[in-house]
């Protein structure tokens, strides 16, 4: 009889085995039946949860751009200004005239030519003069008339700026 319930066991396990072994069979097809069906469903889900990740990380990025961006450009500008005071410290030393020198003096330049004109033309105006009542007088000679001095040139060069030798 024991032998008989032993047998009766064992067709009974293999049954219960062979029964669960169908059901997980038949599980595995539904989920893979299930994937198929709503796999493309949950690709687009995850399609459209990409791109929405996507767009946040991209303003994300923007921001973090811009921000980088006007620290930069900020930093520029202050790089540009203290190259411009050592460039302009270093023409000063060098004793090159400025822009502003160069205006002065073309200006006083233009000034200085306007004054001899008019000098010019007042006495351009008197030599005429001089010279209608010298023609009758010809047979005399010229020594009568004063004789301008030219004005005398100076002979010492001028002396170059004295440089400026750092000693450290």
């Amino acid at each position: 009889m024991v032998k008989k319930i032993k047998v009766l066991a064992d067709n009974q396990v293999a049954r219960n085995v062979k029964e669960s072994t169908q059901q997980i069979w038949l599980a595995g097809l539904g989920a893979y039946a299930r994937a198929q069906e709503e796999g493309n469903k949950l690709f687009e889900a995850l399609v459209k949860e990409g791109e929405g990740i996507r767009s946040k990380t991209r303003k994300v990025a923007d921001a973090k751009v811009a921000a980088v961006v006007a620290t930069a450009s900020g930093t520029w500008d202050r790089l540009e200004q203290m190259f411009e005071e050592r460039l302009t410290g270093v023409v000063a030393t060098l004793g090159v005239p400025t822009k502003r020198d160069i205006d002065t003096l073309a200006k006083r330049v233009a000034e200085l030519t306007a004054v001899v004109q008019k000098l010019s033309d007042s006495q351009g105006g008197a030599k005429s003069a001089t010279k209608a009542a010298a023609k009758p007088a010809a047979a005399k000679p010229a020594a009568t008339e004063p004789v301008a001095a030219k004005p005398a040139r100076a002979t010492a060069a001028k002396k170059p700026a004295a440089s400026k030798t750092a000693t450290a």
